[in-house]
């Protein structure tokens, strides 16, 4: 068997296939086919053009810096560039669709046959291959809230352009589909193509999962709409994946369905049977001629690309000598991985610099409910910070307490430490004098040590710095302890 991730059911082991299709939001200005804005959150029905709406005689016009927002993408999961691409329509009749049908992409779309590289935990990498990537219109949004027995539409959505990324069914555990997700939103924060704001809706996704006996073929699958969360995903795989396997084992049979997941239930509930290509009568929109891209425009986009996550990780690793933890925790957003550099760039030691980034700032900020952009700490000022201590300025200590002002005012770490005269002693006299009244004081502990007790060395070191009030320079104390405990 492959080396893959099983379920065990009552009656042996099941399989996973899993792929995803999402649906990501193209960062531009204006709406795939007309020029009405694109942003999110503007007042209800704000945003929308006569196109939008789908009033009589008014045409599309595709929007360029959309097109060439796919195309970026599409390069950046090494996929094949179509240059010649033609949009269809899909006929559905929703509410919240005005025109009766989706203008998308389907035999022909503007990229095939990509790769998405997974990093997985136990250091090995998984390749996903990416089936398409096709450009599309989004619908608008019902909103069931504002009455008690009617349901009303907003249109500032229809319109906008998505992204729909198709993989092939590679994934076979819902971890590997959290990390699919994840790091497909980070390429495309990286390279400025879509946010990836799940909580606003600009990366949704749907799931697709079937179960099988291993080395059998691909079960039927059923598909799972619209989640938002790299949590729901997780839990809706793993929700459907025992659904499936309860029906086989009982002697039952899975259905080709598509279905919500209800995260506050924790439950997967059918909409309706699986609609398949001819239910929505694609055909060619005859208001869009083919779109036909330049071969030299596609390779100036790709050569305009910026550093990928995974060029950046190598580099990091080979720069920095993170770990794979450390490196996962600053890469997961191109905000953190351009702050560290910034800081390493400056730090001595750019291994202790992530830690202090990590356990440090990133603590502080989550236990205030804020964001890295909202720190007054900046990759200098911690940099400085980091630096004190490795020049044996500051003990650890110490810096414990100026990074607590610094997180609150801004203060340089420089300036803390001479206002509060916080500098690390290393005269050895001083030292020696403290050293000497810790001993006299803990006599019996020190009878305790030398018969043998040598976890109590640690106790006069502690003692040593508390007396110091956190001064003394840690390496001189151990120094001088050794030679008075051990003579």
């Amino acid at each position: 068997m492959n080396e893959s991730y099983y379920i065990q059911g009552k009656k042996g082991v099941w399989e996973l296939a899993i792929g995803l299709e999402l649906h990501a939001r193209v960062i531009s200005n204006a709406k795939l086919f007309s020029g009405s804005q694109a942003a999110f959150g503007g007042d209800v029905n704000t945003q929308v053009s006569l196109v939008d709406a789908a009033m009589p005689g008014m045409l599309p016009v595709i929007n360029r810096k959309c097109v060439e927002q796919a195309v970026r993408t599409s390069l950046a999961l090494k996929a094949k560039i179509n240059l010649h691409s033609v949009f269809e329509r899909k006929h559905y009749f929703y509410a919240d669709l005005p025109q009766g049908y989706q203008i998308t992409q389907y035999k022909e779309p503007i990229a095939s046959d990509g790769e998405l590289l997974l990093d997985l935990p136990n250091g090995k990498i998984k390749s996903v291959k990416i089936e398409r990537l096709q450009l599309e219109q989004d619908a608008g949004k019902l909103l069931h809230e504002q009455h008690s027995h009617a349901t009303y539409v907003d249109l500032n959505r229809a319109g906008i352009a998505l992204m729909e990324i198709v993989s092939k069914p590679d994934l076979s555990s819902p971890e590997e589909a959290r990390l699919y997700v994840n790091k497909l939103r980070l390429i495309m924060q990286y390279i400025s193509t879509c946010d990836g704001n799940m909580q606003e809706g600009s990366l949704r996704v749907d799931v697709n999962v079937s179960v099988r006996k291993p080395d059998e073929p691909l079960g039927t699958y059923c598909e799972i709409k619209n989640i938002n969360s790299l949590r729901f995903i997780y839990q809706a795989i793993e929700q459907e994946a025992n659904r499936q396997i309860n029906i086989l084992e009982n002697g039952g049979q899975i259905d080709k369905e598509t279905c919500l997941f209800d995260p506050i239930e924790n439950k997967i509930k059918s909409m309706r049977s699986k609609e398949n290509a001819e239910d929505y009568r694609y055909f060619k929109d005859p208001d869009l001629l083919p779109l036909v891209l330049d071969q030299s425009r596609v390779d100036q986009l790709k050569n305009e690309l910026p550093e990928l996550p995974d060029a950046k990780r190598a580099r990091f690793i080979s720069a920095f000598n993170l770990s794979f933890y450390d490196l996962n925790i600053l890469l997961e957003d191109r905000a953190n991985a351009d702050w560290y550099e910034q800081l390493a760039e400056q730090s001595n030691n750019p291994k202790i610099a992530a830690n202090w980034m990590i356990s440090e700032l990133f603590g502080a900020l989550n236990k205030a409910g804020k964001n890295l952009s909202d720190s007054l700490i900046s990759p200098k000022a911690l940099s400085e910070l980091v630096n004190m201590i490795e020049n044996g300025h500051i003990s650890g200590c110490i810096a414990k307490t100026v990074f607590a002002t610094m997180f609150e005012t801004g203060k340089s770490a420089i300036s803390i430490v001479k206002e509060k005269n916080l500098s690390q002693t290393s005269d050895v006299s001083i030292i020696e004098d403290i050293i000497d009244n810790v001993l006299i004081t803990h006599a019996n502990n020190v009878k305790k040590y030398k018969d043998g007790k040598d976890k109590l060395f640690s106790f006069f070191v502690g003692e040593t710095i508390k007396k110091s009030h956190g001064k003394a320079n840690p390496i001189i104390v151990t120094q001088l302890l050794r030679d008075k405990l051990d003579s």
